[in-house]
């Protein structure tokens, strides 16, 4: 899959926010605000901040389990998990 890159947007551009906010909401990437030639901030839709911060989070949680395997801590079967969730909270 290619990555799309981020839109540029020099900071004195700014001023038009209607027309910033309507870029973001359809845009599939972020936009990066430059002064001078040089990233600022970036600008983006809730919905693309949600999903950005939901796959890292998804990231970390299988980087944590990776490296949790690697140091050989026991595994946990996954119906069993289930199944242990279930009684303790209902279902």
């Amino acid at each position: 899959m290619m990555q799309t890159l981020p839109k540029i947007l020099p900071i004195n551009e700014l001023k038009n926010t209607a027309q910033i906010s309507k870029t973001c909401q359809e845009s599939d990437v972020p936009i990066v605000v430059t002064r001078n030639g040089y990233g600022e901030m970036v600008l983006m839709s809730i919905e693309l901040y949600e999903k950005t911060m939901a796959e890292m989070q998804a990231a970390t949680l299988i980087n944590e389990s990776l490296d949790r395997i690697a140091a050989g801590e026991p595994l946990t079967d996954g119906f069993a998990f289930l199944d242990e969730m279930e009684k303790k909270y209902g279902g």
